[in-house]
């Protein structure tokens, strides 16, 4: 080996210094061949790519057919097809490139450039697949005589259609809120080894602020990016549980469930909810939720119970094992309390992990579409609560820096919530904002005001109705054309865009 470096070396000396030697050998057509040829054959075929060439920096190109072709495998890389359905594989790709570009970002600061665009670029990627799942409409088409038809043409599907581009307005929105902390300088993080947390959250950078706390201008303009924040975190919550509603829930889940609610509930849960006076708020209160595990535990069993109700209502037979002896008007009053429940648990706990229920519909998911819409939206929720997380850390460093007792606290948070005049906003150098996109979407009222007004005592009936009133369904009914003509309809529905 080192006998063969030696002689390539001297070689290479001896070509370079005697050019015009080399030259003289022989015709320029000679040492063309030669140089396409390493055999020296002259057939001009080119030289194979060195491994140094193949192992340079992939291309977009590269990294878009690697992504592609791990899900047509269904990540079973053996393609003895044996993967996961293209449903799952699409979904645990979201959920794999916002944990690789997310999961670091600990810091209210933005993003690094490279970071984000790459998150535009592979999320763009992905979500093209939603650009051809398709159904028929109806369309009229005028012909040259001028008569008029209608004909069954292909549209994006209709929830892809409303909910997808939702989605990626909350996506620019949040990194645009990210981005606002680029040029503050009134707090600060702890480097690796200053950090000395102890509590649950060890991993996490420790935030500073100066020893007289922030000023009020910092104060009031982090509160305003936290309202902003949350509305994106409402709205991604509202889309994601729309999605898991709409999705079918898998017979395995349906088979490992109890034959009765009560089962499920245990006896003091099922009485208070079955119980003639029934407050839903009043029933979380007397729960104990100190943990997130009781939440999760709690919200599993209410998901069962609900389901083995509506199977019961569904099931006319007395004698079969999901039959049941309460009235169809009582397991339907169960089944809303039920509901309500579960409802204001995800306000309450935004940041609760997936239930049994929801992992089993994502698990055994086939629909494309709904598994890039819920995986798309719980990543947006996630990080949504993660920026918010991050500003109340900011906050509570601020309050502790200034010493202020519960009372003032609470006096202070008040304050910040109140409504801002124009001057202010200005001061803060932000525009007012005349309606937000969950205004837009159809949830006009704020759940934490009201249920502060609950705790006060001062919320009228008409509140309190708003506050038990479920999120808008986001996606739109299903429609079949072939239900419609087997019901006696002769002409096509009317163009639903």
């Amino acid at each position: 080996m080192v006998r063969f470096l030696r002689r390539n070396s001297l070689d290479k000396s001896n070509s370079q210094n005697h050019p015009q030697k080399k030259q003289e050998s022989g015709s320029g057509t000679d040492i063309d061949a030669k140089m396409t040829d390493p055999s020296g054959n002259g057939n001009g075929r080119a030289p194979p790519r060195s491994r140094l060439a193949r192992d340079g920096p992939p291309t977009d190109l590269d990294i878009m057919k690697e992504k592609f072709a791990k899900l047509l495998l269904g990540e079973d890389m053996s393609g003895t097809g044996k993967g996961v359905s293209s449903a799952l594989a699409l979904s645990n790709a979201v959920t794999n490139l916002a944990a690789s570009v997310f999961g670091e970002h600990r810091k209210l600061e933005p993003m690094a450039p490279d970071t984000k665009e790459r998150w535009k670029k592979e999320v763009g990627w992905l979500l093209s697949v939603t650009d051809h799942i398709v159904e028929f409409v109806p369309t009229r088409q005028t012909a040259e005589n001028g008569t008029t038809m209608e004909v069954m043409s292909t549209s994006q599907r209709r929830d892809l259609q409303l909910n997808i581009p939702a989605l990626r307005k909350l996506d620019a929105m949040l990194i645009g809120y990210m981005d606002n902390f680029a040029d503050q300088t009134e707090f600060w993080y702890e480097k690796g080894g200053d950090n000395k947390r102890d509590d649950d959250k060890w991993w996490m950078p420790t935030v500073k602020v100066p020893a007289e706390g922030l000023s009020e201008v910092t104060r009031r303009w982090l509160q305003y990016q936290k309202e902003c924040v949350n509305q994106v975190l409402k709205a991604a919550m509202a889309i994601n549980a729309q999605v898991l509603v709409e999705m079918e829930v898998p017979d395995i889940y349906i088979e490992s469930l109890p034959k009765k609610g009560k089962t499920s509930l245990g006896d003091a849960i099922y009485r208070s909810i079955t119980d003639d006076e029934f407050d839903p708020i009043d029933f979380l209160e007397g729960m104990d939720l100190s943990t997130e595990h009781k939440v999760l535990d709690l919200k599993n069993r209410i998901e069962a119970s609900t389901i083995i109700w509506k199977r019961k209502m569904q099931t006319k037979d007395t004698k079969s094992s999901w039959g049941s002896i309460i009235s169809f008007e009582k397991r339907e009053q169960f089944e809303e309390r039920a509901e309500t429940i579960l409802h204001l648990l995800k306000l309450q706990f935004p940041g609760t992990p997936q239930s049994q229920l929801d992992i089993s519909k994502i698990q055994y998911n086939r629909d494309v579409g709904y598994a890039l819409l819920e995986s798309y939206s719980r990543v947006l929720e996630s990080l949504a609560y993660s920026v918010m997380s991050r500003i109340e850390e900011v906050l509570e460093a601020d309050a502790a820096a200034t010493n202020l007792s519960a009372s003032e606290a609470a006096r202070r948070l008040k304050e910040l919530n109140a409504p801002r005049k124009l001057e202010e906003l200005d001061k803060l150098g932000e525009a007012p904002v005349s309606m937000t996109l969950y205004d837009f979407m159809g949830w006009h009222f704020d759940q934490d005001e009201l249920m502060k007004k609950k705790e006060e005592g001062t919320l009228d009936e008409a509140g309190e109705a708003m506050l038990l009133k479920k999120a808008p369904s986001l996606a739109p009914k299903k429609f079949s054309y072939v239900d419609n003509l087997a019901s006696g309809g002769t002409r096509s529905p009317s163009a639903r865009h």
